[in-house]
């Protein structure tokens, strides 16, 4: 059974027999940027690689680019779950950063490839890129229980410092395990004023 995410795509809904071809994309675009990393990523060859026509991968990806934004994306609606509202705030905000600074951890060049996608002008990467800015807020706003409408500076400051903490990882300054425990650390000191 597909998941919502699985059946849509940044271009249009998606049919049972698309959501699977996306999904042999995606799984594909992994294989090749472990095996040549983003420099050896093409559409081409994660086509050759899922078996499907360049032409057809093309009407789904625009770029090699938007296709890693949509590996990401995929990892992150399905990696970070509503907060647990059981827990304190603190808690709750620790493990919404966890989640998000662990989507691409083990990965290998995932991350690094993640962070130079996001930061393209592809516009269907753009589109992902306020799709993925948009969850990471309602999650963190959930955290927090505050409007993410109109949420406020803690709000504000959380998603800078989540930010800046996964394009230092993405950069291969620290590792994501390691992002996590500081953006756990940051998040906690936050909250604590």
């Amino acid at each position: 059974m597909s998941s919502p995410v699985s059946q849509e795509s940044t271009r249009r809904r998606l049919t049972q027999q698309q959501a699977e071809t996306v999904t042999r994309l995606t799984d594909a675009a992994v294989d090749v940027l472990n095996a040549d990393g983003f420099d050896g990523l093409t559409v081409r060859t994660v086509a050759k690689l899922a078996g499907v026509a360049p032409a057809t991968a093309y009407t789904y990806f625009s770029s090699k680019s938007h296709l890693v934004a949509e590996v990401f994306w995929r990892r992150l609606s399905s990696g970070v779950a509503e907060p647990d509202l059981a827990m304190p705030p603190a808690e709750r905000v620790a493990q919404v950063l966890r989640e998000v600074s662990m989507v691409v951890a083990g990965e290998g060049q995932l991350g690094g490839a993640v962070t130079m996608a996001l930061l393209g002008t592809d516009p269907d990467v753009e589109h992902l890129r306020l799709r993925i800015g948009g969850f990471i807020r309602r999650r963190l706003a959930e955290a927090l229980e505050v409007d993410p409408e109109n949420p406020g500076p803690l709000l504000d400051a959380l998603e800078m410092i989540y930010a800046g903490g996964l394009v230092h990882a993405g950069m291969g300054h620290m590792s994501y395990e390691q992002t996590s425990e500081r953006l756990v650390a940051a998040a906690h000191l936050l909250m604590e004023k």
